[in-house]
C-alpha cells in the first residue's frame, strides 16, 4: 500500500508544468507550490510534467530543481522526480561510484527489489551510464558478496505465492549442513538458495529450518558469515519475510541516536512511498509505539522536512 495522496481530480501536467514554472520564478523559489504539486503526483503524472516543462520551457525540470533548491531537500526531490527504475539505478550508480561508494546501500536496493523491478532497473541503467550493472557491480565488489550480487541480479525468480514443501524440506536441510552442522560454512549452497528461491519459498524454508533445527535461520547466518554478505543474506531473507518491517527497522537506525542519517531516510522514504509505506508506518509504530511522521518530523527541518511529510502522509 502506497502512501501518496493524489487529488480527486486528475490534473492536468500541462498546468502543473505551467505552475512549477511560475514558482520557480522571480527572487527564491516558492517551495510550498512546488512540494504541494510534485508530492501528490504519481510516477506517470510526474513523468507528463517533465515531458510538458520540457516541451514548453526547452529546459529539464530536473535540472531546474537542482539549481533551485539545496541541501537533502534537493537531494529528496531530485530523486522523487524520477520513476521508480530510473531512481534505483541512480541510487545504485552512485552507491558504485568511487567518491560517494555505499556498498551497504547497493546491497539494500538490489536485495530488496523483485526480479521484474531488477530486470526494468538493469535496461534503465544501461541506457542511462552506458555501462551494465553487473560490471560495477564486478568491478567494486569481491568474494561471496560479489557472487550472490551478481547472482541475484541475474537468475529470473519466480514471483508467486505458490511453494512446493519437498523442496522446502530438502532447502532447510541443505542449509543445515551448509553452516551449523559442519565446521565452517558452503557459501556456494548460501548463495545458491537465497539467489534461485522466491520470496515464498525462502519464507517457508525460514520457518521449517526454525521447526526442524530449533534455531532460526537468522541467527545461523549471523554466526556463519559476515561483513557485506551476511547484510545481503539477511536483506534478502528479510524482505522475504517482510518487506515492511525490513523498511521500518532501516529507517529507525537511520534516525536513532545523535544525528541523522538523511542518506537513508531520503532513500527508503522516496523508493517505498509508491510501494508499500502505508505497511512501513504500521510495522514502524507496532515496533516502536511512535507514528513514523513523529520521528521524521523531529529529526528534519524546514522544506525538506515538508517533503517527505507530504510523502509519508501523517497518521500511523
Amino acid at each position: 500500500m502506497a502512501s501518496l495522496t493524489l487529488p480527486p481530480a486528475p490534473p492536468n501536467p500541462r498546468q502543473d508544468a505551467i505552475d512549477l514554472h511560475k514558482a520557480f520564478k522571480g527572487f527564491g523559489c516558492d517551495s510550498t507550490v512546488v512540494i504541494n504539486i510534485l508530492t501528490h503526483r504519481d510516477s506517470v503524472q510526474r513523468g507528463l510534467i517533465q515531458q510538458e516543462y520540457r516541451a514548453m520551457y526547452h529546459e529539464e525540470l530536473f535540472h531546474r530543481i537542482s539549481s533551485e533548491l539545496s541541501g537533502n531537500h534537493k537531494k529528496a526531490m531530485s530523486l522523487w522526480i524520477l520513476d521508480p527504475a530510473g531512481r534505483d539505478a541512480t541510487v545504485l550508480r552512485e552507491a558504485l561510484s568511487g567518491e560517494t561508494m555505499d556498498l551497504r546501500a547497493a546491497t539494500e536496493i538490489i536485495c530488496s527489489r523483485t526480479p521484474s523491478q531488477l530486470q526494468i532497473m538493469k535496461q534503465t541503467y544501461y541506457a542511462r551510464f552506458g555501462t551494465y550493472l553487473e560490471h560495477d557491480i564486478g568491478h567494486h565488489t569481491s568474494g561471496d558478496h560479489q557472487k550472490l550480487l551478481l547472482a541475484y541480479v541475474g537468475i529470473p525468480r519466480y514471483e508467486g505465492p505458490e511453494v512446493d514443501p519437498t523442496i522446502v524440506t530438502h532447502d532447510a536441510k541443505d542449509l543445515y549442513k551448509a553452516g551449523e552442522k559442519r565446521l565452517g560454512t558452503d557459501e556456494k549452497t548460501f548463495i545458491r538458495v537465497f539467489t534461485e528461491r522466491s520470496w515464498a519459498h525462502l519464507a517457508s524454508v525460514s520457518s521449517a529450518y526454525h521447526h526442524m533445527y530449533d534455531r532460526k535461520l537468522e541467527k545461523v547466518i549471523k554466526s556463519e558469515t559476515s561483513g557485506n554478505f551476511e547484510f545481503a543474506l539477511l536483506t534478502i531473507l528479510r524482505c522475504a519475510e517482510n518487506p515492511a518491517k525490513y523498511f521500518a527497522k532501516l529507517l529507525r537506525k537511520a534516525m536513532k541516536g545523535l544525528g541523522t542519517d538523511d542518506k537513508t531516510l531520503i532513500r527508503v522514504v522516496v523508493t517505498r512511498t509508491e510501494i508499500d509505506m502505508q505497511y512501513i508506518k504500521a510495522e514502524y509504530f507496532k515496533k516502536y509505539k511512535k507514528p513514523l511522521a513523529e520521528a521524521i518530523n523531529s529529526e528534519t527541518s524546514g522544506n525538506y522536512r515538508t517533503f517527505l511529510l507530504s510523502l509519508v502522509g501523517h497518521g500511523h
